[in-house]
């Protein structure tokens, strides 16, 4: 296969992945399988084999073997250990030294005791594949020595280190420095993944790694759990050869604040990409306020990657310091937060309404705060009982359409190109568009915005078929992927009517 990367070294980047020749939007990058998987920092009990949440008290399933958590379809069928996939060399461990899990109070709160696992699975899996280890994860960067600055570092060294060290007996095997330099390079370099049900896990993918972060990736990936956890990465728009490969290790639509916060706890760098030092995060002003002293005008940061420096108006001299703007950012999220605990019904969507209504007066429209509503208020408009896309007048029709092309105009800026997110919001965008259209051909309307039915069926078809040619790519068991295949058969149907109108 030809080449489709390069690695280059640089002090300021360490290693990193250049383009080889011209790369095309959605051409495949590479693919490759973790080397590691397992679950994330801080999860509350679940499965070791399938990642599941289980029962962390007395009577909750366990292994059979070792006695560690196990769902219960899991440990009726892992028997015996060689029939687990993931959990096989854990239980060896344990087992041999008759470690027992240690039944928890809450099953909701995150589990200390399951923080050694990842850790320990990057371990064996080290023992068994040497060569791999010394060619793709000991070179990986773990930031040892602002690691051991970290209240973090003897946090691990007492719940993973000595745990592995002590009642495991695997102090001959693992040194505590190699222990440190497996959670190091875990903390720095493990992507999110998820199991064909939507649990989250994290795994450790080194070419994925290699690849330097900016807050607007040129890079995608997709994750396939019914394939071993194969990761496979595409371009999601075009690349010249030489240029740099981008993806990102924050979620793309938080605001420089939060991106900053994290980058910085758990990857130890400053991103000072184009959108973090821009106050106008591209001209989206994602993070930008609306003025109270003036009319039309915005307060930005005198200094985006830094949360301390002062806010100012661009219209007036009205000025903020940046720990009061963060104070009410912070209020404002939290509010948010408080709706995921409602009810899936309508009074849920009536709750998203007025709060973006309360925010109108304070965020910018494309605020990220306002963004984060939008996606809520897409997902229940033409799902929710009074509310179903089938009963909705075209206002409310309008409205979804409106939620969706504004989510598109700041995905188009901070995840250009074939990204899943950008897909899974043309899917919803396209429903509505096809009703409106139904709806105004059967009062007689001859156009809509100046467009006849068949124009307007057309724009949902590609739309459509945007979506489809992009969520191919996943795994046909993951959601995305089983609406990949909902997408292509919906395609087929509205093709099927434009043809009968000719």
């Amino acid at each position: 296969m030809e080449e489709t990367y390069r690695v280059l070294e640089c002090p300021e980047l360490g290693r990193y992945g250049v383009a080889a020749r011209d790369l095309r939007a959605g051409e495949r990058l590479f693919v490759e399988l973790p080397f590691a998987i397992g679950p994330k920092l801080d999860s509350p009990p679940l499965c070791l084999e399938c990642c599941c949440p289980v029962d962390g008290g007395d009577t909750g399933p366990r292994c059979p073997r070792c006695g560690w958590p196990l769902c219960e379809d899991c440990a009726a069928v892992l028997n015996t250990p060689e029939l687990a996939t993931y959990h096989r060399g854990e239980c060896a461990v344990f087992a041999e030294k008759r470690v027992r899990f240690q039944a928890v109070e809450d099953s909701t709160a995150g589990c200390v005791q399951l923080d050694c696992i990842t850790p320990l699975r990057v371990l064996l899996a080290a023992e068994v594949d040497r060569e791999r280890w010394e060619r793709e994860i000991a070179l990986m960067e773990y930031h040892g020595e602002a690691r051991r600055d970290e209240a973090n570092w003897k946090v691990d060294e007492r719940n993973i280190v000595e745990f592995l060290r002590g009642p495991c007996g695997l102090a001959e095997r693992f040194s505590p420095e190699l222990i440190q330099q497996v959670i190091g390079v875990l903390d720095v370099n493990a992507f999110e993944g998820h199991t064909c049900n939507g649990y989250s896990v994290r795994g450790l993918y080194p070419q994925l790694a290699i690849m330097a972060h900016n807050c607007v990736p040129n890079v995608v990936h997709s994750i396939h759990p019914s394939e071993d956890f194969r990761l496979e990465a595409r371009i999601a728009v075009d690349v010249a050869e030489g240029e740099k490969l981008y993806t990102t290790y924050t979620y793309t639509l938080t605001g420089t604040v939060a991106r900053q916060s994290i980058l910085k706890a758990s990857k130890f760098f400053t991103c000072l990409c184009e959108r973090c030092v821009d106050p106008t995060e591209l001209g989206t002003h994602f993070s930008s306020l609306l003025c109270s002293k003036c009319v039309g005008g915005l307060v930005i940061s005198t200094n985006p990657i830094d949360e301390q420096a002062d806010w100012k108006c661009g219209h007036c001299d009205f000025k903020i310091a940046g720990a009061i703007v963060q104070k009410a950012v912070i209020t404002m999220h939290n509010e948010l937060d408080e709706l995921v605990c409602l009810e899936y019904d309508a009074g849920r969507l009536e709750a998203y309404e007025r709060l973006y209504k309360k925010f109108r007066t304070v965020l910018h429209p494309l605020h990220f705060i306002n963004t984060a509503i939008r996606h809520s208020l897409i997902e229940l408009y033409g799902r929710i009982p009074g509310y179903e896309m089938a009963e909705l007048p075209d206002v409310l029709l309008e409205r979804k359409v409106e939620l969706c092309r504004d989510v598109l105009r700041v995905l188009e800026v901070f995840e250009p190109g074939r990204s899943r997110s950008r897909a899974m919001v043309l899917y919803e965008l396209h429903a509505p568009l096809i009703v409106l259209a139904q709806s105004g051909f059967a009062r007689g309307e001859e156009t809509r915005d100046g467009k006849t039915f068949k124009q307007q069926l057309a724009e949902a078809a590609t739309i459509l078929e945007e979506c489809g040619s992009i969520l191919e790519w996943e795994d046909p068991t993951t959601p995305e992927g089983i609406l990949a295949n909902v997408a292509k058969q919906s395609l087929l149907q509205l093709q099927q009517s434009i043809d009968s109108l000719d």
